[in-house]
C-alpha cells in the first residue's frame, strides 16, 4: 500500500482562535443585525440589513484580496434567497419555502464549486482550521474536498426534496414540526459521514496525522 506523507493538523486551541473570527463574521454578526432590525423596523428591513452586511463583508474581503470565508458565502446565499422571497410575496407558502429554496441553493453551490474546481468544503475546512499551503494541498485532503462537497450537495438536495414534499402535501403545523428535526438531523449525518470518510481515506492510504505546533497560520 502506497503511503502518503504525514498530514499535519492544528490543535484545538489553534482551531478555536482561527475559527472564531470567521464564525463571528459569517454567522453571529448577520444574526445580530437581523434581530436588531427585526425588533426596530420589521422583517423585510431585517432581512435586507443582514444581507447588506454579508455582501459588504464579501466585498471587503475581495478588495483586501483575502480568502473568502465559506461560512460567509453560505450565509449570503441563504439570506439572498430569503430576502428575495420576502420582497416578492407575503404568501404563507412562500414564507415557509424560503429555507427550502435556501437548501436548494446550497446544494447547487456545493455542486457548482466542484465543477469549477474550487470545492466549497475546502473553504469551510480552512475557515475552521489554520492550515499552511503544504497541508492544504495534501493529496488526501484535496480528494476529500471534492468528495465531501459532492456528498454535501447530495444531502442538501435530499433535504430540499423532502422539505418541498412536506410543504406541498401536509399542513403548516406538520411541516414546522418535521422541518425542525430534519435540518439538524441532516447536518449531523452530513458532518458525521464526512468525518468518517476522511478518517477512512487516511487510514486506507496509510497517511499519519500529527498535530502542528500551537501557532495560528493566517490566510
Amino acid at each position: 500500500m502506497h503511503k502518503h506523507s504525514p498530514l499535519q493538523l492544528p490543535g484545538w486551541r489553534a482551531v478555536a482562535r482561527h475559527a472564531l473570527p470567521n464564525v463571528l463574521e459569517g454567522k453571529i454578526i448577520p444574526l445580530i443585525v437581523f434581530l436588531g432590525l427585526l425588533k426596530a423596523v420589521g422583517t423585510t428591513s431585517a432581512l435586507v440589513g443582514a444581507l447588506a452586511w454579508s455582501v459588504a463583508a464579501l466585498v471587503r474581503r475581495h478588495r483586501k484580496q483575502r480568502q473568502t470565508s465559506g461560512i460567509l458565502v453560505l450565509t449570503t446565499v441563504g439570506l439572498a434567497a430569503r430576502t428575495t422571497a420576502a420582497l416578492l410575496t407575503g404568501s404563507l407558502v412562500v414564507y415557509f419555502i424560503q429555507p427550502t429554496v435556501t437548501t436548494a441553493l446550497i446544494a447547487a453551490a456545493f455542486l457548482g464549486s466542484v465543477l469549477v474546481g474550487r470545492p466549497l468544503v475546502e473553504r469551510l475546512f480552512v475557515d475552521l482550521c489554520p492550515l499552511d499551503a503544504e497541508t492544504r494541498d495534501h493529496p488526501q485532503l484535496r480528494r476529500f474536498y471534492n468528495q465531501a462537497s459532492l456528498w454535501w450537495a447530495f444531502t442538501s438536495g435530499v433535504n430540499f426534496a423532502v422539505t418541498l414534499w412536506l410543504l406541498l402535501n401536509h399542513s403548516p403545523t406538520t411541516f414546522i414540526v418535521v422541518k425542525s428535526f430534519l435540518g439538524p438531523i441532516t447536518t449531523v449525518v452530513t458532518l458525521s459521514v464526512a468525518y468518517w470518510w476522511l478518517r477512512s481515506s487516511l487510514a486506507r492510504s496509510g497517511t499519519a496525522v500529527v498535530l502542528a505546533p500551537a501557532t495560528v497560520t493566517r490566510r
